[in-house]
Protein backbone atom coordinates (compact mmCIF):
# COMPACT_ATOMS: atom_id res chain seq x y z
CA UNK A 1 0.00 0.00 0.00
CA UNK A 2 1.05 3.87 -1.11
CA UNK A 3 0.38 5.96 2.33
CA UNK A 4 -1.83 9.10 0.81
CA UNK A 5 0.88 11.91 0.65
CA UNK A 6 0.72 15.14 1.56
CA UNK A 7 2.21 16.22 -2.02
CA UNK A 8 1.46 14.47 -5.21
CA UNK A 9 3.92 15.53 -7.53
CA UNK A 10 2.54 14.54 -11.56
CA UNK A 11 5.83 14.14 -13.74
CA UNK A 12 9.19 13.27 -13.21
CA UNK A 13 11.06 15.22 -15.00
CA UNK A 14 13.80 17.69 -13.25
CA UNK A 15 11.24 20.49 -12.19
CA UNK A 16 9.27 17.04 -10.68
CA UNK A 17 12.70 15.81 -9.27
CA UNK A 18 13.55 19.25 -7.49
CA UNK A 19 10.16 19.46 -6.35
CA UNK A 20 10.00 16.14 -4.65
CA UNK A 21 13.65 16.91 -2.88
CA UNK A 22 12.08 19.71 -1.32
CA UNK A 23 9.08 19.00 0.18
CA UNK A 24 11.09 15.89 1.43
CA UNK A 25 14.06 17.70 2.93
CA UNK A 26 10.95 19.42 4.80
CA UNK A 27 9.52 16.46 6.17
CA UNK A 28 6.72 16.03 3.94
CA UNK A 29 5.32 13.20 2.46
CA UNK A 30 5.70 12.98 -1.27
CA UNK A 31 4.28 10.83 -4.16
CA UNK A 32 5.74 11.51 -7.93
CA UNK A 33 4.30 10.53 -10.83
CA UNK A 34 5.99 9.92 -14.28
CA UNK A 35 5.18 8.62 -17.70
CA UNK A 36 8.71 7.05 -18.85
CA UNK A 37 10.65 4.10 -16.83
CA UNK A 38 13.28 7.01 -16.49
CA UNK A 39 12.98 10.24 -14.38
CA UNK A 40 15.36 13.27 -15.38
CA UNK A 41 13.04 14.52 -18.42
CA UNK A 42 14.95 16.64 -20.52
CA UNK A 43 18.32 15.30 -19.10
CA UNK A 44 17.19 11.67 -19.38
CA UNK A 45 14.41 10.71 -21.35
CA UNK A 46 14.42 13.33 -23.87
CA UNK A 47 18.59 13.15 -23.84
CA UNK A 48 19.21 16.69 -23.69
CA UNK A 49 22.51 17.78 -22.46
CA UNK A 50 21.89 21.27 -20.55
CA UNK A 51 21.09 24.47 -21.88
CA UNK A 52 22.69 26.95 -19.33
CA UNK A 53 23.84 30.57 -19.17
CA UNK A 54 27.31 31.47 -19.33
CA UNK A 55 27.75 32.25 -15.78
CA UNK A 56 26.84 28.50 -14.59
CA UNK A 57 30.31 28.03 -12.62
CA UNK A 58 29.98 30.76 -10.42
CA UNK A 59 26.46 31.88 -9.60
CA UNK A 60 23.32 31.60 -10.71
CA UNK A 61 22.06 28.53 -9.86
CA UNK A 62 20.38 26.79 -6.63
CA UNK A 63 22.49 24.74 -4.06
CA UNK A 64 20.83 21.56 -5.05
CA UNK A 65 21.35 21.99 -9.44
CA UNK A 66 25.06 23.16 -8.49
CA UNK A 67 25.25 19.41 -6.38
CA UNK A 68 22.92 17.66 -9.57
CA UNK A 69 26.07 19.22 -11.61
CA UNK A 70 29.09 18.10 -9.17
CA UNK A 71 27.17 14.74 -8.70
CA UNK A 72 27.73 14.01 -12.72
CA UNK A 73 31.29 15.55 -12.58
CA UNK A 74 31.79 12.72 -9.51
CA UNK A 75 30.44 10.19 -11.16
CA UNK A 76 32.71 9.96 -14.55
CA UNK A 77 36.07 11.05 -12.21
CA UNK A 78 35.14 7.93 -10.16
CA UNK A 79 34.33 5.01 -12.89
CA UNK A 80 35.39 6.40 -16.23
CA UNK A 81 38.81 6.01 -17.18
CA UNK A 82 39.73 9.76 -17.86
CA UNK A 83 42.88 10.90 -18.14
CA UNK A 84 44.93 12.49 -15.60
CA UNK A 85 44.79 16.14 -16.63
CA UNK A 86 40.88 16.09 -17.24
CA UNK A 87 40.39 14.32 -13.46
CA UNK A 88 42.30 17.43 -12.49
CA UNK A 89 39.83 19.87 -13.57
CA UNK A 90 37.16 21.43 -11.54
CA UNK A 91 35.15 22.64 -14.53
CA UNK A 92 35.14 19.28 -16.28
CA UNK A 93 33.28 18.84 -18.98
CA UNK A 94 32.83 15.00 -19.99
CA UNK A 95 31.54 15.43 -23.43
CA UNK A 96 33.61 18.53 -24.45
CA UNK A 97 30.61 19.69 -26.23
CA UNK A 98 29.77 23.52 -27.14
CA UNK A 99 26.32 23.67 -26.41
CA UNK A 100 26.80 23.86 -22.43
CA UNK A 101 29.64 23.71 -20.03
CA UNK A 102 28.74 19.97 -18.78
CA UNK A 103 27.67 17.80 -21.51
CA UNK A 104 26.83 14.38 -20.52
CA UNK A 105 25.15 10.88 -21.14
CA UNK A 106 21.28 10.45 -20.26
CA UNK A 107 22.24 7.37 -18.17
CA UNK A 108 24.79 9.15 -15.80
CA UNK A 109 22.56 11.95 -14.96
CA UNK A 110 19.88 9.37 -14.87
CA UNK A 111 22.23 7.99 -12.00
CA UNK A 112 23.13 11.23 -9.96
CA UNK A 113 19.22 11.97 -9.98
CA UNK A 114 18.65 8.60 -8.18
CA UNK A 115 21.26 8.55 -5.87
CA UNK A 116 19.77 12.17 -5.07
CA UNK A 117 16.33 10.96 -4.50
CA UNK A 118 17.67 7.75 -2.60
CA UNK A 119 17.71 8.75 1.35
CA UNK A 120 14.22 10.11 1.39
CA UNK A 121 12.57 6.75 -0.71
CA UNK A 122 14.40 4.80 1.96
CA UNK A 123 13.26 7.20 4.86
CA UNK A 124 9.60 6.46 3.43
CA UNK A 125 8.88 10.01 2.54
CA UNK A 126 9.29 9.57 -1.12
CA UNK A 127 7.06 7.27 -3.49
CA UNK A 128 7.97 7.21 -7.22
CA UNK A 129 5.41 5.48 -9.52
CA UNK A 130 7.20 5.36 -13.07
CA UNK A 131 5.22 4.09 -15.95
CA UNK A 132 2.27 5.94 -14.52
CA UNK A 133 0.22 9.11 -16.73
CA UNK A 134 -2.53 11.27 -14.82
CA UNK A 135 -5.76 10.31 -16.80
CA UNK A 136 -8.44 12.32 -14.41
CA UNK A 137 -8.49 15.43 -11.98
CA UNK A 138 -11.75 16.55 -9.78
CA UNK A 139 -11.92 19.89 -8.40
CA UNK A 140 -14.14 21.56 -6.09
CA UNK A 141 -14.34 25.02 -4.85
CA UNK A 142 -11.14 26.00 -6.74
CA UNK A 143 -9.56 22.90 -4.88
CA UNK A 144 -8.25 20.19 -6.57
CA UNK A 145 -9.51 17.16 -4.76
CA UNK A 146 -8.59 14.15 -6.58
CA UNK A 147 -6.45 12.92 -9.24
CA UNK A 148 -6.23 9.96 -11.01
CA UNK A 149 -3.04 7.84 -12.64
CA UNK A 150 -3.31 5.09 -14.41
CA UNK A 151 0.01 2.14 -14.82
CA UNK A 152 0.92 2.28 -17.97
CA UNK A 153 2.09 -1.44 -17.69
CA UNK A 154 -1.16 -3.26 -16.51
CA UNK A 155 -3.76 -0.33 -16.72
CA UNK A 156 -4.19 -0.21 -13.15
CA UNK A 157 -5.44 2.75 -11.68
CA UNK A 158 -4.74 4.58 -8.62
CA UNK A 159 -6.32 8.19 -7.14
CA UNK A 160 -4.58 10.50 -4.77
CA UNK A 161 -6.23 13.28 -2.47
CA UNK A 162 -2.85 14.84 -1.87
CA UNK A 163 -3.58 18.37 -0.14
CA UNK A 164 -1.06 19.73 -2.72
CA UNK A 165 -0.80 18.78 -6.34
CA UNK A 166 2.33 20.01 -8.37
CA UNK A 167 1.80 20.05 -12.22
CA UNK A 168 5.41 19.24 -13.14
CA UNK A 169 4.28 17.23 -16.59
CA UNK A 170 5.93 18.12 -20.19
CA UNK A 171 3.02 19.81 -21.63
CA UNK A 172 0.80 20.80 -18.12
CA UNK A 173 -1.86 18.24 -19.18
CA UNK A 174 -2.66 18.42 -15.31
CA UNK A 175 -3.57 21.54 -16.13
CA UNK A 176 -6.44 21.11 -18.48
CA UNK A 177 -7.54 17.60 -16.55
CA UNK A 178 -8.38 20.00 -13.57
CA UNK A 179 -10.05 23.00 -15.67
CA UNK A 180 -7.34 25.10 -14.84
CA UNK A 181 -7.39 28.45 -16.45
CA UNK A 182 -4.24 28.22 -19.33
CA UNK A 183 -2.79 29.59 -22.20
CA UNK A 184 -1.36 27.41 -25.08
CA UNK A 185 0.61 28.83 -28.54
CA UNK A 186 1.27 32.06 -29.09
CA UNK A 187 -0.82 35.01 -27.45
CA UNK A 188 -1.51 37.79 -29.85
CA UNK A 189 0.64 41.39 -29.57
CA UNK A 190 -2.75 43.31 -28.04
CA UNK A 191 -3.03 41.29 -25.44
CA UNK A 192 0.47 42.07 -23.47
CA UNK A 193 2.33 44.28 -26.37
CA UNK A 194 4.69 41.96 -26.87
CA UNK A 195 6.61 42.98 -29.67
CA UNK A 196 7.56 40.07 -31.34
CA UNK A 197 3.80 38.23 -30.43
CA UNK A 198 1.82 38.18 -33.69
CA UNK A 199 -1.45 40.09 -34.24
CA UNK A 200 -3.84 37.72 -34.23
CA UNK A 201 -3.55 34.96 -30.77
CA UNK A 202 -2.78 31.77 -32.37
CA UNK A 203 -3.18 28.56 -30.18
CA UNK A 204 -1.99 26.00 -32.13
CA UNK A 205 1.37 27.80 -33.14
CA UNK A 206 4.03 25.67 -30.70
CA UNK A 207 7.71 25.11 -31.09
CA UNK A 208 9.36 22.58 -32.98
CA UNK A 209 9.48 19.23 -31.06
CA UNK A 210 13.00 17.11 -31.30
CA UNK A 211 13.21 13.12 -30.68
CA UNK A 212 16.95 13.28 -29.97
CA UNK A 213 19.37 9.94 -30.80
CA UNK A 214 22.91 9.38 -29.97
CA UNK A 215 25.27 8.31 -32.46
CA UNK A 216 28.93 7.14 -32.50
CA UNK A 217 31.22 6.90 -35.61
CA UNK A 218 33.50 3.60 -36.60
CA UNK A 219 35.43 4.27 -39.98
CA UNK A 220 35.64 0.88 -42.23
CA UNK A 221 31.86 -0.56 -40.45
CA UNK A 222 28.20 -0.16 -41.79
CA UNK A 223 25.79 0.55 -39.04
CA UNK A 224 23.19 1.53 -41.98
CA UNK A 225 19.27 1.79 -41.15
CA UNK A 226 16.60 -0.01 -43.21
CA UNK A 227 15.30 3.28 -45.46
CA UNK A 228 12.60 4.74 -43.11
CA UNK A 229 9.03 4.90 -44.48
CA UNK A 230 8.81 8.35 -44.60
CA UNK A 231 12.25 9.30 -46.16
CA UNK A 232 11.41 10.58 -49.39
CA UNK A 233 8.83 13.15 -48.17
CA UNK A 234 11.84 14.12 -45.60
CA UNK A 235 14.56 13.90 -48.15
CA UNK A 236 12.37 16.43 -50.16
CA UNK A 237 11.21 18.63 -47.63
CA UNK A 238 12.17 22.71 -47.60
CA UNK A 239 10.57 24.89 -45.53
CA UNK A 240 9.75 28.09 -46.74
CA UNK A 241 12.27 29.98 -44.50
CA UNK A 242 15.01 27.19 -44.86
CA UNK A 243 17.90 28.01 -47.57
CA UNK A 244 18.08 24.38 -49.12
CA UNK A 245 15.92 21.02 -48.10
CA UNK A 246 15.81 20.42 -44.67
CA UNK A 247 17.95 17.41 -44.45
CA UNK A 248 21.20 19.33 -45.49
CA UNK A 249 24.03 21.22 -43.76
CA UNK A 250 23.25 24.53 -45.02
CA UNK A 251 20.50 26.16 -42.40
CA UNK A 252 19.57 29.35 -40.69
CA UNK A 253 21.60 30.89 -38.44
CA UNK A 254 18.47 31.30 -35.20
CA UNK A 255 20.37 34.68 -34.49
CA UNK A 256 20.16 36.81 -37.61
CA UNK A 257 18.46 34.37 -39.93
CA UNK A 258 21.31 34.32 -42.46
CA UNK A 259 21.92 31.12 -44.42
CA UNK A 260 24.92 29.30 -42.70
CA UNK A 261 26.80 26.27 -43.88
CA UNK A 262 27.33 23.75 -40.78
CA UNK A 263 30.40 21.46 -40.98
CA UNK A 264 30.27 17.24 -39.92
CA UNK A 265 33.77 15.92 -39.12
CA UNK A 266 32.96 12.72 -36.74
CA UNK A 267 36.02 12.41 -34.13
CA UNK A 268 37.72 15.14 -34.65
CA UNK A 269 41.54 15.22 -33.06
CA UNK A 270 41.30 18.33 -31.47
CA UNK A 271 42.10 17.95 -28.00
CA UNK A 272 38.69 18.01 -25.76
CA UNK A 273 40.46 19.87 -23.17
CA UNK A 274 40.94 22.53 -25.58
CA UNK A 275 36.68 23.20 -26.04
CA UNK A 276 35.46 26.17 -24.58
CA UNK A 277 31.71 26.38 -24.46
CA UNK A 278 30.09 29.49 -23.26
CA UNK A 279 26.91 30.41 -25.43
CA UNK A 280 27.39 34.10 -25.02
CA UNK A 281 30.51 33.96 -27.53
CA UNK A 282 29.72 31.59 -29.57
CA UNK A 283 26.42 29.40 -29.84
CA UNK A 284 28.43 26.31 -30.41
CA UNK A 285 26.17 25.14 -33.55
CA UNK A 286 27.78 25.09 -36.73
CA UNK A 287 30.12 22.41 -36.49
CA UNK A 288 27.50 19.39 -35.55
CA UNK A 289 29.39 16.70 -33.95
CA UNK A 290 31.25 18.85 -31.57
CA UNK A 291 27.85 20.64 -30.80
CA UNK A 292 26.15 18.38 -28.55
CA UNK A 293 29.11 15.84 -27.88
CA UNK A 294 28.49 13.84 -24.59
CA UNK A 295 31.49 11.65 -24.41
CA UNK A 296 34.74 12.48 -25.59
CA UNK A 297 37.06 9.53 -26.35
CA UNK A 298 40.06 11.65 -26.12
CA UNK A 299 39.02 12.77 -23.07
CA UNK A 300 40.20 9.45 -21.78
CA UNK A 301 43.50 6.71 -21.28
CA UNK A 302 44.27 6.00 -25.24
CA UNK A 303 42.18 2.73 -26.61
CA UNK A 304 38.90 3.16 -23.64
CA UNK A 305 37.09 3.98 -26.17
CA UNK A 306 37.10 3.99 -29.52
CA UNK A 307 35.10 6.86 -30.82
CA UNK A 308 33.35 10.08 -29.32
CA UNK A 309 29.31 9.73 -28.73
CA UNK A 310 27.49 12.87 -29.97
CA UNK A 311 23.94 13.82 -28.88
CA UNK A 312 21.75 14.92 -32.37
CA UNK A 313 19.54 17.80 -31.34
CA UNK A 314 20.22 19.99 -34.76
CA UNK A 315 17.94 22.18 -37.30
CA UNK A 316 18.15 18.92 -38.96
CA UNK A 317 15.68 17.18 -36.91
CA UNK A 318 13.35 19.92 -35.56
CA UNK A 319 9.58 18.59 -36.31
CA UNK A 320 6.97 21.58 -36.77
CA UNK A 321 4.49 20.33 -38.51
CA UNK A 322 1.94 19.54 -36.34
CA UNK A 323 1.49 20.58 -32.96
CA UNK A 324 2.46 17.96 -30.35
CA UNK A 325 -0.02 19.30 -27.58
CA UNK A 326 -3.45 18.19 -28.71
CA UNK A 327 -1.89 15.45 -31.61
CA UNK A 328 0.76 13.68 -29.20
CA UNK A 329 0.54 10.50 -31.40
CA UNK A 330 0.61 11.80 -34.85
CA UNK A 331 3.11 14.30 -33.91
CA UNK A 332 5.54 12.21 -32.05
CA UNK A 333 5.32 9.19 -35.00
CA UNK A 334 6.34 11.97 -37.56
CA UNK A 335 9.19 13.72 -35.21
CA UNK A 336 10.37 9.99 -35.07
CA UNK A 337 10.47 9.02 -38.49
CA UNK A 338 12.00 12.42 -39.34
CA UNK A 339 14.68 11.57 -36.82
CA UNK A 340 15.42 7.96 -38.52
CA UNK A 341 15.47 9.83 -41.82
CA UNK A 342 18.02 12.38 -40.65
CA UNK A 343 19.83 9.07 -39.56
CA UNK A 344 19.53 7.33 -42.87
CA UNK A 345 20.63 10.78 -44.66
CA UNK A 346 23.95 10.66 -43.03
CA UNK A 347 24.69 7.72 -43.26
CA UNK A 348 23.81 7.25 -47.11
CA UNK A 349 24.15 10.64 -48.56
CA UNK A 350 25.65 13.25 -46.37
CA UNK A 351 28.66 14.85 -48.17
CA UNK A 352 31.49 14.26 -46.80
CA UNK A 353 34.69 16.87 -46.72
CA UNK A 354 36.98 13.85 -49.22
CA UNK A 355 34.48 14.56 -51.84
CA UNK A 356 32.61 11.37 -51.34
CA UNK A 357 29.37 10.74 -49.58
CA UNK A 358 27.73 9.28 -46.74
CA UNK A 359 28.54 8.08 -43.38
CA UNK A 360 27.76 4.50 -43.10
CA UNK A 361 29.78 3.92 -40.07
CA UNK A 362 27.83 6.32 -38.04
CA UNK A 363 26.15 3.91 -35.27
CA UNK A 364 23.08 4.55 -33.57
CA UNK A 365 22.84 4.05 -29.42
CA UNK A 366 20.24 1.91 -28.06
CA UNK A 367 22.40 1.14 -25.36
CA UNK A 368 22.44 5.46 -24.70
CA UNK A 369 19.10 6.49 -24.67
CA UNK A 370 17.97 3.21 -23.62
CA UNK A 371 15.55 2.15 -25.40
CA UNK A 372 15.53 -0.53 -28.48
CA UNK A 373 15.48 1.34 -31.80
CA UNK A 374 18.51 4.27 -30.25
CA UNK A 375 15.70 7.54 -30.09
CA UNK A 376 15.38 8.62 -27.22
CA UNK A 377 12.91 7.52 -24.86
CA UNK A 378 10.17 10.97 -25.31
CA UNK A 379 10.47 14.23 -27.48
CA UNK A 380 12.27 17.21 -26.27
CA UNK A 381 9.33 19.23 -25.97
CA UNK A 382 9.71 22.96 -25.87
CA UNK A 383 6.40 24.49 -25.07
CA UNK A 384 3.84 23.61 -22.69
CA UNK A 385 0.36 25.00 -21.71
CA UNK A 386 0.85 27.41 -19.40
CA UNK A 387 -1.05 28.84 -16.05
CA UNK A 388 -3.21 31.78 -16.19
CA UNK A 389 -0.92 33.60 -13.51
CA UNK A 390 -0.82 36.11 -10.93
CA UNK A 391 1.99 37.38 -13.02
CA UNK A 392 3.16 36.82 -16.42
CA UNK A 393 6.34 37.68 -17.30
CA UNK A 394 6.31 39.25 -20.93
CA UNK A 395 8.77 39.97 -23.67
CA UNK A 396 9.36 43.36 -22.26
CA UNK A 397 10.17 42.16 -19.05
CA UNK A 398 13.66 40.10 -19.89
CA UNK A 399 14.52 41.78 -23.75
CA UNK A 400 17.77 43.51 -24.55
CA UNK A 401 15.75 45.83 -26.38
CA UNK A 402 13.54 46.94 -23.93
CA UNK A 403 15.57 46.62 -20.46
CA UNK A 404 19.13 47.45 -22.01
CA UNK A 405 21.91 44.95 -21.52
CA UNK A 406 22.26 45.84 -18.06
CA UNK A 407 18.77 46.64 -16.94
CA UNK A 408 16.59 44.52 -14.57
CA UNK A 409 12.95 43.81 -14.11
CA UNK A 410 13.02 42.83 -10.13
CA UNK A 411 10.42 41.37 -8.70
CA UNK A 412 9.61 41.56 -4.83
CA UNK A 413 8.53 37.99 -4.85
CA UNK A 414 11.64 36.39 -6.43
CA UNK A 415 12.03 32.87 -5.94
CA UNK A 416 15.25 32.07 -8.09
CA UNK A 417 16.53 33.35 -10.98
CA UNK A 418 17.49 32.40 -14.88
CA UNK A 419 19.56 33.22 -18.01
CA UNK A 420 18.97 32.36 -21.60
CA UNK A 421 18.57 34.21 -24.84
CA UNK A 422 14.88 33.97 -25.51
CA UNK A 423 15.15 31.24 -27.95
CA UNK A 424 12.38 29.55 -29.97
CA UNK A 425 12.73 27.30 -32.49
CA UNK A 426 10.65 27.21 -35.82
CA UNK A 427 7.26 26.46 -34.88
CA UNK A 428 3.43 25.02 -36.13
CA UNK A 429 2.37 28.09 -36.94
CA UNK A 430 5.13 28.69 -39.62
CA UNK A 431 7.64 31.17 -37.86
CA UNK A 432 11.47 30.26 -38.11
CA UNK A 433 13.63 30.75 -35.57
CA UNK A 434 12.52 33.91 -32.97
CA UNK A 435 16.18 34.94 -31.17
CA UNK A 436 16.35 37.34 -29.21
CA UNK A 437 19.09 38.70 -26.85
CA UNK A 438 17.70 38.79 -23.22
CA UNK A 439 18.91 40.05 -19.40
CA UNK A 440 19.40 37.63 -16.79
CA UNK A 441 16.60 37.33 -15.03
CA UNK A 442 14.29 36.54 -11.77
CA UNK A 443 11.53 34.16 -11.25
CA UNK A 444 8.63 35.64 -9.54
CA UNK A 445 6.13 33.43 -7.18
CA UNK A 446 3.21 35.00 -8.87
CA UNK A 447 4.45 33.01 -12.07
CA UNK A 448 3.84 29.77 -10.37
CA UNK A 449 0.11 31.14 -8.80
CA UNK A 450 -2.75 30.13 -10.79
CA UNK A 451 -5.32 33.47 -10.69
CA UNK A 452 -8.12 30.81 -9.02
CA UNK A 453 -6.95 27.54 -7.93
CA UNK A 454 -5.93 27.03 -4.49
CA UNK A 455 -3.47 24.10 -4.46
CA UNK A 456 -2.17 23.38 -7.86
CA UNK A 457 1.72 24.66 -8.46
CA UNK A 458 3.38 24.42 -11.86
CA UNK A 459 6.83 22.98 -11.70
CA UNK A 460 7.91 23.65 -15.08
CA UNK A 461 7.56 25.43 -18.48
CA UNK A 462 4.05 26.07 -17.79
CA UNK A 463 4.35 28.82 -15.57
CA UNK A 464 3.35 32.18 -16.27
CA UNK A 465 5.34 32.97 -19.63
CA UNK A 466 3.82 34.03 -22.80
CA UNK A 467 4.80 31.82 -26.01
CA UNK A 468 7.69 34.41 -26.25
CA UNK A 469 9.25 34.57 -22.80
CA UNK A 470 8.62 30.68 -22.59
CA UNK A 471 11.74 30.79 -24.91
CA UNK A 472 14.37 31.82 -21.96
CA UNK A 473 12.42 30.42 -19.09
CA UNK A 474 12.09 26.84 -20.48
CA UNK A 475 16.09 25.27 -19.99
CA UNK A 476 17.10 22.61 -17.52
CA UNK A 477 18.38 25.61 -14.45
CA UNK A 478 15.39 27.23 -14.72
CA UNK A 479 12.97 24.08 -14.71
CA UNK A 480 14.84 23.14 -11.67
CA UNK A 481 14.35 26.37 -10.15
CA UNK A 482 10.82 26.78 -10.52
CA UNK A 483 10.16 23.19 -9.17
CA UNK A 484 12.28 23.65 -6.26
CA UNK A 485 10.29 26.49 -5.33
CA UNK A 486 7.47 24.78 -5.91
CA UNK A 487 7.78 21.84 -4.34
CA UNK A 488 9.54 24.52 -0.92
CA UNK A 489 6.01 26.81 -1.21
CA UNK A 490 3.80 23.17 -0.77
CA UNK A 491 5.60 22.23 2.08
CA UNK A 492 5.67 26.01 4.06
CA UNK A 493 1.40 26.27 2.89
CA UNK A 494 1.16 23.27 4.84
CA UNK A 495 3.37 23.74 7.66
CA UNK A 496 2.07 27.25 7.98
CA UNK A 497 -1.60 26.28 7.36
CA UNK A 498 -1.27 29.11 4.45
CA UNK A 499 -2.11 29.06 0.61
CA UNK A 500 0.07 30.00 -1.88
CA UNK A 501 -2.13 33.14 -2.89
CA UNK A 502 -1.58 34.63 0.57
CA UNK A 503 2.12 34.14 0.57
CA UNK A 504 2.51 35.75 -2.72
CA UNK A 505 0.66 38.80 -1.56
CA UNK A 506 1.44 39.51 1.81
CA UNK A 507 4.41 40.55 2.02
CA UNK A 508 5.50 39.42 5.80
CA UNK A 509 4.17 36.00 4.53
CA UNK A 510 6.72 35.92 1.21
CA UNK A 511 9.30 37.50 3.48
CA UNK A 512 9.18 34.25 5.90
CA UNK A 513 9.05 31.98 2.67
CA UNK A 514 11.95 34.15 1.10
CA UNK A 515 14.43 32.66 4.24
CA UNK A 516 13.21 29.18 3.81
CA UNK A 517 14.71 29.81 0.08
CA UNK A 518 17.65 31.41 1.08
CA UNK A 519 18.08 28.81 3.91
CA UNK A 520 18.12 26.21 0.78
CA UNK A 521 20.74 27.97 -1.11
CA UNK A 522 18.55 29.46 -3.91
CA UNK A 523 19.63 32.40 -5.08
CA UNK A 524 16.73 34.83 -5.49
CA UNK A 525 18.82 38.14 -7.09
CA UNK A 526 21.42 38.13 -9.46
CA UNK A 527 25.04 40.55 -8.97
CA UNK A 528 25.30 43.12 -12.18
CA UNK A 529 25.94 40.96 -15.13
CA UNK A 530 25.54 41.89 -18.57
CA UNK A 531 22.62 40.00 -21.22
CA UNK A 532 23.54 38.76 -24.18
Amino acid sequence: MIPEPDILIVGGGLGGVAAALAACRAGRRVAMTEESDWIGGQLTAQAVPPDEHPWVERFGTTATYRALREGIRGYYRQWYPMRSEALGLTDLNPGAGRVSKLCHEPRVALAVLEAMLAPHRASGLLTVLTEHRAVSAESDNDIVTAVTVRDLRDGTLRTFTARYVVDATETGELLALADVEHAGGAEAQGEFGEAHAPAEAQPDNQQGITVCFALSHHEGENHTIDRPGDYDFWRAYRPDFWPGPLLGFEAPDPRSLEPVPRTFVPNPELDPLAVSADQSADAGDKELWGFRRILARKMHRPGAFDSDITLVNWPLNDYWLKPYIGQEAEALREARQLSLSVLYWLQTEAPRADGGTGFPGLRIRPDVTGTADGLAKSAYVRESRRIKAVTTVVEQDVAIDAVGPYGRTRYRDSVGVGGYRIDLHPSTGGDSYIDIGSVPFEIPLGALVPRRVRNLLPAGKNIGTTHITNGCYRLHPVEWNIGEAAGALAAHCLDEGLEPHQVQAEEKRFEEFGRVLDRAGVQRHWPDVRGY
